[in-house]
């Protein structure tokens, strides 16, 4: 099974490089965002998410995490400004967590974790569709949200409630008329650099821009999350946790903030 990437001490983040090099490029992800190293970049626009004609589709269990799909065949729900010079569409959203409260971001904050991210991952227009933009620098632009444990979601229990029908791997359910604006804070505030995606193959195409105002998420609602399985119906139980990639090295990039 060591071929196939996982999050196991067999084939995890350590081992991910000898399938796939980059692992060890200059702009992987995620990164630690230092407070007192990140500029303020007063050319920053404000952040501009246009969810409100999202069109949901399903949710699924891929064996790493779980999947909520949108329909990307028109501009519905989009991204664009912030430090982005085109429009970008929501392709899907997925979360990464831990095992215990308070341990389960992949970026971190002053060297902190937080108990889950939510990455919400879109493509830019220019390129036609996914596949061509992801080979290249600017191809997605995934906008990262930090999940502390407090009270619960309201946005998010839609999601929580859907995930029984998708406790293995491979399994899929219908799953529409979500508002992803739910799972938005009140404040846009960003840090913002060049990275990659946090699974592989890992490639060096992703703007990352990483809200500065956590969400709120119950005890309980993370139990949920810790339910599912990374193996397929009747395979020996692996519970789905810990499905984060430890910080990258900078390399010298430098992390912008649009506000002081």
């Amino acid at each position: 099974m060591s071929h196939h990437w996982g999050y196991g001490p067999e084939n995890g983040p350590q081992h991910w490089y000898k399938d796939f090099p980059i692992a060890n490029g200059k702009r992987q992800s995620p990164v630690d965002i230092d407070t007192k190293a990140a500029v303020y970049d007063p050319a920053l626009k404000p952040l501009h998410v246009s969810y409100e004609q999202a069109t949901s589709k399903r949710i699924i269990n891929n064996g790493h995490a779980f999947n909520v799909e949108f329909d990307d065949s028109q501009d519905k729900a989009v991204l664009k400004d912030g430090p982005l010079a085109d429009t970008y569409r929501l392709v899907q959203f997925h979360f990464h967590w831990g095992s215990s409260d308070g341990q389960g971001s992949e970026h971190t904050v002053d060297k902190k974790q937080y108990s889950a991210e939510l990455h919400l991952v879109h493509w830019n227009t220019k390129y036609g569709d996914f596949g061509k933009a992801v080979q290249h620098p600017d191809g997605l632009a995934v906008l990262g949200v930090f999940l502390k444990v407090g009270a619960a979601k309201p946005g998010l229990q839609k999601v929580v409630d859907a995930l029984g029908s998708i406790k293995t791997k491979g399994k899929n359910a219908t799953f529409t008329d979500f508002d992803p604006r739910g799972l938005l804070p009140a404040s846009l505030d960003y840090w913002t650099y060049p990275g990659s995606l946090t699974t592989p193959p890992l490639l060096e195409c992703v703007t990352w821009i990483v809200l500065r105002e956590p969400i709120s998420v119950s005890s309980e609602q993370m139990i949920k999350f810790r339910q599912l399985n990374f193996n397929k119906e009747g395979e020996k139980e692996e519970l789905m946790v810990d499905n984060w990639r430890p910080v990258q090295p900078l390399y010298g990039r430098q992390v912008r903030s649009s506000f002081k």
